[in-house]
């Protein structure tokens, strides 16, 4: 059967130092941040993921946004290399989960830079965000890790947002939803379809119609609900204000069998 485990990484101490890069710094509350982290995971859980604990990496205040360090496709992992130099050591940790759980392991490698906020999976196709993080030679190596085994590599400008997916995410039937004024190129996706809030552009495919998104979304919410979609709110405040969203607290590993 294929799997439901989610690996997450808990927020370190030096959490309210982390990278901003397109919004304003504001004051983050860590104590409160480890609590949503805590029911955030447990959110997951309730839905029939089994939260599988990276190492922690206490001496790097953007670690807890584990998705950034690999992409997973099939039964192979491929660690990334952050764009940002100060994000490459929380690698590591995440290069020993994958292996342990039976992954494939390969690397991208200097002069490539990826992230994996940058890549949308739906089915087959990797959409790869090609910006301020990820590099060029990073979706060549993408392509060269992937395309092998049956992937599609299709590669997205991105400006306006830190990540792709800061930008975009699809639900179960691949339309691809996004806030509009943060999407470049909304025409490379076969489906778009806008929402009326930023955080409502992230959801987390819990399985059947059930999608896992950001409490500061509610209109976005409301609309999908009445796609007849199931959200399920979060609050994930303290990661907002670090640009992050409720995608990149977790690598979801669907295809990897036991």
């Amino acid at each position: 059967m294929p799997s439901k485990k989610a690996l997450i990484r808990r927020p370190g101490p030096r959490l309210a130092e982390g990278i901003v890069t397109h919004g304003t710094r504001e004051p983050v509350d860590v104590d409160l941040a480890v609590r949503q982290w805590e029911e955030y995971g447990a959110a997951l859980e309730a839905h029939g993921w089994e939260t599988l604990e990276v190492a922690p990496a206490d001496d790097c205040p953007d670690a807890v946004f584990v998705e950034d360090t690999v992409v997973v496709f099939r039964n192979v992992a491929l660690i990334a290399r952050p764009g940002a130099e100060s994000r490459r050591a929380e690698t590591a940790g995440v290069e020993e989960a994958v292996g342990r759980l039976g992954a494939s392991v390969n690397w991208v490698w200097e002069p490539g830079t990826l992230d994996g906020g940058d890549v949308l999976k739906i089915g087959d196709t990797l959409y790869a965000g090609r910006g301020g993080r990820t590099n060029a030679a990073g979706v060549q190596q993408l392509r060269a890790a992937f395309e092998p085994l049956g992937a599609r590599v299709v590669a997205v400008p991105v400006d306006r947002v830190l990540h792709l997916k800061s930008a975009v995410t699809a639900l179960p039937d691949g339309t691809v939803i996004g806030y509009g004024p943060l999407v470049d190129t909304p025409s490379l996706f076969p489906g778009f379809l806008p929402v009326p809030e930023e955080s409502g552009a992230h959801v987390v495919l819990l399985g059947g119609a059930r999608l896992l998104m950001a409490a500061s979304a509610p209109r976005s919410a409301g609309l999908l609900a009445g796609l007849g979609f199931e959200p399920v709110l979060v609050d994930i405040s303290e990661f907002e204000k670090l640009e992050g969203c409720v995608t990149c607290l977790s690598v979801r590993l669907r295809e990897l069998y036991s």
